[in-house]
């Protein structure tokens, strides 16, 4: 006979309770960790938009209505980028030319307010009003025309001069 032997060891096998383990465990690391990202979301972020909220919604609000009336006037605008200067076409809700208003444009780049313009537009033809201003490259061009009345039309348009 042999000296003392050795039980031997059964091979491990994976039972329910290790698979119920396996899943409460990872899903609880899931959990964790998403509970950990959320709490330093709201701690860098308090959920103010504006450093002054009310008033961000009262010039928004303010911004809406001046749409509105725009809008009720009914001119459009169309402005070009010509190799000498900006161009504007200011019409009615016929298409007929607007005369004789005030129309001045806020020349800035769309990336940096460096070399930012503001141009004074002269009425070359009946509702066309030019710039002589050479630039290169996009420009956002803002567009004010004014009338006799009062009366105030904004447009906003991306340019881009070659």
């Amino acid at each position: 006979m042999n000296a003392a032997t050795k039980p031997v060891k059964p091979p491990f096998v994976v039972k329910g309770w290790h698979v119920a383990a396996g899943v409460v465990a990872f899903f609880a690391l899931v959990v964790g960790v998403d509970a950990g990202f959320l709490v330093m979301a709201y701690r860098t972020h308090p959920g103010q938009v504006a450093a002054r909220p009310y008033e961000a919604g009262l010039i928004y609000n303010a911004e809406l209505e001046r749409l509105r009336a725009q809008d009720a006037l009914g001119w459009r605008a169309g402005a070009e980028a010509r190799l000498t200067g900006l161009d504007v076409l200011m019409q009615d809700r016929e298409g007929r030319p607007l005369t004789g208003l005030k129309v001045s444009a806020t020349l800035q780049r769309p990336a940096t307010e460096q070399g930012r313009a503001e141009v004074v537009l002269r009425e070359a033809a009946p509702g066309e009003y030019i710039a002589d201003r050479a630039l290169t490259g996009a420009w956002d061009a803002r567009i004010e025309a004014v009338d006799g009345a009062g009366r105030t039309f904004i447009a906003e348009r991306r340019l881009t001069w070659r």
